[in-house]
């Protein structure tokens, strides 16, 4: 019976290709049989229209053929960029404001676009890449514009998300579309920038996991080829990428020589850019003469190009709806206290709650201004906004990229004094206290354990930043009694600074008097009243600098 078996094991091995000849015998031996039974005339009707049949059949087959390769091929592989000519652009350098150090790194790269053949008389390598990192609003893409424009080439446009789709192979597939028409249009027009925003949505690391994950791969690897591709051309195509995230987020092989060679970080503007940014966009609207722009440049401390346009054109709707033809101070104070802690809300309050909410602000304001080394306060409100009754609007005068003890300090003081000028009028506090006490008691906190600003140790050895929480690694490393000890550390500097704060506004009551009803009568206090108060006292900053704090004693 070994035939039996050897057919068997035939009929397992192609049973697929059996019964599909099984189903078209039977379904051939059925039209043969029924045609037999059917008269002479319908017969020879059946026989002539079959060959149209069929040929029908295959013209339905070679279209639906034809509109499944144009969808997965044609119209998946597409990418929404946009082609413009570097004289269309117009945006110019000078356009550019305050990215000053940005826009000296960018500009040798028009030069080498202008010139590159002195470059390569020299022996030298125009760039191929270039990764402009830094946070969102600050002018990555309009740096990208002013560099096509300055340099008269080509300009192609494409977000990175553009590149990632649920088919395999559509991702590479636009890679390789676009650096063919970059190719095309630098060997016409002599160069041709190719500008991939949010970079980090297809350059992040490669996973080699079989998981998931390969779509991205492919087009991180088809963008990486094609960069490589771009070395030894005469074609000059330069891609620069933009990415809100980190430096180590990308894949190592895309920062790597070769392709990109530069990084320009474009951070955000100094007190000179913002002051450059205010006097230009408040030119682009009916604003009044005189407006104070360097105290504008200070109070927007830390805030981009991209939040200056728009606290600019929110004062213009401001002034707009409040009937007024142009823009003023007053509206773009109002236009930044809206942008940061919203719109207004008239609570209804009973009077004793003003009154305490009025001396919560104005000790908070009079230790603010007295005691701390670094912030001016602008503006003091007791009107409702978001989820507080109130708020004392303060900013640093330049910008601070580490924090001194005596800063860290003065912050926790500043906090403080909402509590203590409550308890030190009413012999009670609130419960609005709360936020304060929170960050104050976490700033005493990191000031000990994990910056080493103790007394204690201060020295000879400090806490690891490791050891700052009791999830953090290394905590449990610590004895029982260095933890005890660094506690009652916290605890004295929180209460040295409660001391502190008590002792000042007990002898500055009538200026914190003064505040307090200076508020409740007019609700909100600007930055030229709040000096004019002080200065009536005799009061001023001097103080604040002059003040030399030491670690108190545990």
């Amino acid at each position: 019976m070994l035939w039996w078996r050897k057919l068997q094991m035939y009929c397992r091995d192609h049973w697929i290709g059996l019964t599909v000849t099984a189903v078209v015998v039977i379904c051939v031996a059925l039209t043969w049989i029924g045609m037999r039974k059917l008269e002479s005339f319908y017969r020879d009707m059946q026989l002539a229209t079959m060959p149209m049949y069929i040929l029908v059949w295959l013209v339905v087959g070679v279209v639906n053929a034809l509109i499944y390769v144009w969808i997965m091929f044609g119209m998946f592989s597409r990418q929404n960029r946009k082609q413009i000519k570097g004289e269309e652009i117009q945006v110019r350098f000078d356009d550019v404001i305050g990215i000053d150090e940005s826009k000296e790194e960018a500009w040798e790269v028009v030069q080498l676009l202008k010139d590159h053949a002195r470059l390569k008389k020299v022996g030298g390598k125009i760039l191929r890449g270039i990764l402009m990192e830094g946070p969102p609003g600050c002018g990555k893409t309009y740096l990208a514009k002013a560099i096509a424009t300055e340099a008269g080439v080509p300009f192609l446009s494409i977000a990175a998300s553009d590149f990632v789709e649920i088919f395999v192979g559509v991702g590479a597939s636009r890679v390789r579309k676009l650096f063919k028409d970059a190719k095309r249009l630098a060997f016409s027009n002599g160069a041709c920038i190719v500008f991939i925003d949010e970079l980090d949505a297809v350059g992040r690391v490669r996973s080699f996991s079989w998981g998931g994950g390969q779509e991205t791969n492919s087009t991180l690897n088809s963008l990486l080829v094609e960069m490589d591709g771009l070395q030894g051309r005469q074609e000059n195509v330069v891609v620069i990428g933009a990415t809100n995230a980190s430096e180590g987020v990308l894949d190592p092989a895309l920062l790597r020589p070769g392709r990109f060679d530069r990084k320009i970080y474009v951070d955000r503007p100094n007190l000179e850019g913002r002051e450059k940014l205010f006097e230009f966009y408040l030119g682009k609207v009916q604003a009044e003469k005189g407006i104070d722009v360097p105290r504008l440049g200070r109070r927007a401390v830390g805030k981009t190009p991209a939040e200056i346009e728009n606290v600019v054109k929110e004062a213009a709707l401001i002034a707009t709806r409040h009937k007024r033809d142009k823009v003023s101070y007053d509206d773009i104070s109002e236009a930044l206290e809206r942008i940061e802690l919203g719109i207004k809300h008239r609570k209804h309050m009973s009077e004793q709650e003003r009154k305490l909410v009025a001396y919560h602000e104005a000790g908070h304001l009079v230790v603010l201004y007295l005691l701390h080394p670094t912030d001016d306060v602008f503006k003091a409100s007791i009107v409702a906004r978001r989820d507080t009754l109130g708020v004392v609007y303060h900013n640093p005068r330049e910008e601070m990229h580490t924090a001194s003890r005596e800063k860290l300090l003065a912050d926790i003081t500043v906090s403080l004094a909402g509590y203590v000028s409550e308890k030190l009028i009413f012999g009670t506090t609130s419960n609005g206290v709360a936020g304060d006490f929170q960050h104050a008691m976490t700033l005493a906190h990191s000031m000990i354990w994990r910056f080493g600003m103790g007394s204690k140790y201060l020295g000879d050895w400090t806490v690891p930043v490791m050891a700052s929480s009791p999830m953090a690694e290394g905590y449990a490393q610590l004895s029982e009694m260095v933890k005890s000890e660094l506690n009652a550390e916290t605890n004295a500097l929180f209460r040295s600074c409660l001391g502190e704060v008590q002792k000042l506004l007990t002898q500055e009551r009538p200026i914190l008097d003064r505040f307090a009803q200076e508020l409740l009568k007019r609700e909100e206090l600007e930055y030229d009243d709040i000096e004019a108060i002080f200065s009536e006292y005799g009061k001023s900053r001097v103080q604040a600098a002059a003040m030399k704090r030491t670690p108190p004693p545990v």
